[in-house]
């Protein structure tokens, strides 16, 4: 490990997604969804997951009902999903491997670290507190914070790059989602992909697309 003196990224930001960057938790939403359409008697189809990876809490719950052709409210289908999650995201999911350590890294080097992610507050809350990440960062939003547009918009991006004071430029962002790097390279983001089981089938085009992959934050950049 390379010795830094505190302050050697005073100035720049990193930006982290939670689902499947900083959180190992993709596998919880894939559980959901087969208990949640099981109950209806409805198989999660292939291409479910890839559709709504990008999509914000209530866009899901809308997409899922006109898809299936479901009787429920997209609030009685945020609280069942948001109910089913909880105990998961505040017991059982983990972060990625060395996160906690490179997130820490980065904070006691000046860097300015922020949260950017489609998670509502009843389950990030609890899980960043579960995983030790709780209180780390200097500014937490989410999709629901920018008029709900997601990640193939970079809204959430620009929005988090403001709270910390800073441009997109001086930004470095971290994320698992093919069109969540490719709207933080849009305003000028430097980007690193995270490889996460959701993301496989798109891996040879976000290795294209990235400016950096990893597999866990061992190797993340020691400096931004």
């Amino acid at each position: 490990m390379v010795t830094m003196a505190i302050g050697e990224n005073s100035g720049k930001g990193a930006i982290f997604d939670l689902d499947g960057t900083l959180l190992d938790s993709m596998g919880v939403w894939d559980q959901v969804d087969v208990d949640f359409l099981g109950r209806r008697g409805i198989e999660v189809p292939p291409d479910y997951m890839a559709k709504v990876s990008a999509m914000q809490f209530r866009q899901i719950a809308e997409y899922t009902i006109d898809r299936f052709g479901l009787e429920d409210t997209p609030e009685q289908l945020m609280d069942e999903w948001d109910r089913m999650a909880r105990v998961a995201y505040s017991t059982v999911v983990e972060a990625k491997p060395h996160a906690v350590e490179y997130v820490r890294h980065l904070k006691d080097t000046g860097a300015r670290l922020a949260v950017a992610t489609s998670l509502p507050p009843a389950l990030r809350g609890p899980a960043m507190e579960h995983v030790g990440l709780d209180g780390l960062f200097d500014a937490v939003c989410s999709v629901d914070d920018v008029d709900d547009a997601g990640k193939d918009r970079p809204d959430v991006y620009v929005h988090a790059a403001g709270m910390l004071g800073l441009e997109p430029a001086a930004c470095t962002v971290f994320e698992d989602l093919l069109e969540g790097i490719r709207s933080a390279k849009s305003v000028g983001m430097t980007v690193w992909a995270m490889h996460d089981d959701s993301s496989d089938r798109q891996w040879s085009v976000i290795c294209d697309e990235a400016d950096g992959v990893l597999f866990d934050f061992a190797r993340a950049p020691r400096v931004l």
